[in-house]
């Protein structure tokens, strides 16, 4: 009976750890426990996380028309993607602290009200500088809303309870990604940009209304804001913003030649060891690192940075794809996608039945190997694929990262106390953000640089001496020439140079799907050496597997 209850409030970390056994947490016992009121509360911060995630991949199809509107330059508009992700991977880690201190459910509210008020100024923004600040406020509460579900779910439900409820998260986790582009594609075409954000307002209330009524789940202990470590604060808000800063703009800057993402690459590695240091030290660490003392927590860790890289980035290339190389418009990208959205939504049920019954390294080898083999086919694109020929693609895809989502998750904290479950949640969600960022800007590098290279090998095929390249040229000028053109000889020159570019494009995002292929199957490499553990023989308060 224990189980059904387990309270998510740890104390401090000086403090002898909680014994659900003896007392049955704010809950009560499970047979007095009103579960339907427990599915609302809940259901509200799913709903709150489902809003988070999404606004990380919302504007990504309608980029060029934000641009537009603010009159932002090139350089600029990555940013409203880049600033969300910087404050949300910062704010992250400090979910299971601030939880702890103030209680999840006033914690939970606050960073919806947040969001909502961020949300409305981000869509009357007049200018980048504006959509920059608030984004960047949107993302603080964005990340303070994502953690804090998967932790709940752990600790609220019992064991035979909590097979729903983790699908519910990983569903919510892969399917808000993928549908981001489909959605805000369609809604900029129907409404306008401004309306990304506008549409958080009234989901966002009734997440405020069903959080405050429903999710008593815990209380908040005072404790914690005695002694709140703020060196540890700083070193880690450098080294994360320093970090995410290079992955985001390395690539675009050449990397280690640029001095500035030199610096900062050395500032975060700095920052980063002096914050580990300082959390192993002291009395009261703002993010606690005990999790990594289990061996399936720190493997898990490491396939979901793997999820993570093949969740955001397959997610990335495919859009890229169809703008660039196809001339999609945002509802083209976004009617594209759904495929991987249906897929997730359908697959979920299934697959978390599926996975309760096996040994969860079958569940992620599973998981990984379908996302492997389907991303594998993009390497064969061509410049004409379009919704058919990425229909498998996006079919053994989003079925498999539902399955690997899930059972990865779930091996991250089959053998966890509870008394580390909110820490662990928290460090999770950063490493799959933290997994997404490197896997964005690897892409990005081997977009850049597979391209010089593959541009470089067809113009040295195709010389002047070619009669195939001869006959292609004669023919552009024949038909720059029917055109109107100038410089028909000229013309035909840039439209010839046009296609290698386009080709050695579409080349070089072959190469981006084969890099994702190959991170999934080292995915699989590691589940072999975890612990075995079935999701329904998970430890509530801890065990083995250390």
């Amino acid at each position: 009976m224990s189980e059904a209850v387990l309270d998510p409030a740890a104390g401090p970390p000086a403090a002898a750890p909680p014994q659900p056994a003896a007392a049955h947490g704010p809950l009560g016992p499970a047979d007095q426990v009103d579960w339907t009121k427990v599915f609302l509360g809940f259901g509200g911060m799913v709903i709150g996380q489902f809003m988070a995630v999404l606004d990380v991949q919302i504007v990504a199809a309608s980029l060029a028309q934000i641009q537009a509107g603010i009159g932002a330059s090139s350089d600029e508009i990555s940013w409203v993607q880049t600033i969300y992700l910087l404050a949300e991977v910062v704010m992250i880690p400090l979910t299971a602290y601030l939880s702890k201190m103030w209680g999840t459910q006033k914690f939970y509210v606050a960073a919806v009200v947040c969001f909502i008020v961020a949300s409305i100024a981000t869509g009357l923004s007049t200018s980048i500088e504006m959509m920059i600040v608030t984004r960047a406020i949107q993302g603080l509460a964005g990340g303070a809303m994502i953690p804090a579900v998967f932790a709940t779910a752990m600790t609220v439900f019992p064991i035979e309870r909590r097979v729903l409820a983790n699908v519910i998260v990983g569903l919510i986790v892969t399917l808000a990604p993928t549908v981001g582009p489909t959605l805000g594609g369609h809604l900029t075409e129907a409404l306008g940009w401004r309306w990304l954000f506008f549409i958080n307002v009234i989901p966002g209330l009734a997440v405020v209304f069903l959080v405050s009524r429903y999710a008593d789940f815990d209380k908040g202990d005072a404790s914690y804001s005695k002694g709140i470590d703020w060196t540890g604060l700083v070193l880690m808000t450098i080294a994360l913003l320093s970090m995410q800063y290079v992955l985001e703009e390395g690539a675009g800057d050449g990397w280690f030649s640029d001095d500035v993402i030199l610096w900062l690459s050395v500032l975060s590695a700095l920052t980063g060891a002096a914050f580990i240091w300082r959390q192993l030290t002291y009395r009261q660490p703002i993010v606690s690192l005990a999790p990594f003392q289990d061996r399936n927590f720190t493997l898990g860790a490491m396939m979901n940075f793997v999820s993570g890289m093949s969740l955001y980035g397959g997610t990335f290339v495919l859009p890229l794809f169809l703008a660039q190389i196809r001339g999609y418009s945002p509802a083209q990208v976004g009617t594209t996608m759904l495929v991987s959205g249906l897929t997730m939504f359908l697959a979920a049920p299934t697959a978390g039945r599926v996975i309760r019954t096996m040994d969860l390294r079958v569940g992620m080898v599973l998981g990984f190997g379908l996302v492997g083999v389907g991303l594998g086919q993009g390497i064969h694109v061509t410049k004409d694929w379009g919704f058919s020929e990425f229909v498998v693609l996006q079919i053994l895809r989003g079925l498999g990262a539902m399955i690997a989502m899930i059972a990865a998750s779930q091996m991250s904290i089959s053998t966890m106390p509870i008394s580390l479950m909110k820490d662990a949640s928290g460090l999770v969600n950063l490493i799959r953000n933290v997994g997404g960022a490197v896997g964005l800007a690897l892409i990005t590098t081997i977009l850049t640089h597979m391209q010089a290279s593959h541009f470089m090998d067809l113009a040295s095929s195709v010389s002047s001496a070619s009669m195939e390249a001869q006959n292609m040229m004669t023919g552009l000028t024949s038909m720059m020439t029917e055109g109107g053109s100038l410089d028909p000889a000229g013309a035909g020159r840039k439209a010839f140079s046009y296609m290698l570019h386009r080709q050695a494009l579409t080349m070089a995002f072959g190469d981006a799907f084969m890099f994702l292929s190959a991170g999934c199957f080292v995915a699989i490499g590691l589940a072999l050496f975890a612990a075995p553990t079935k999701q329904d023989q998970t430890t509530p308060s801890g065990g083995g597997g250390r």
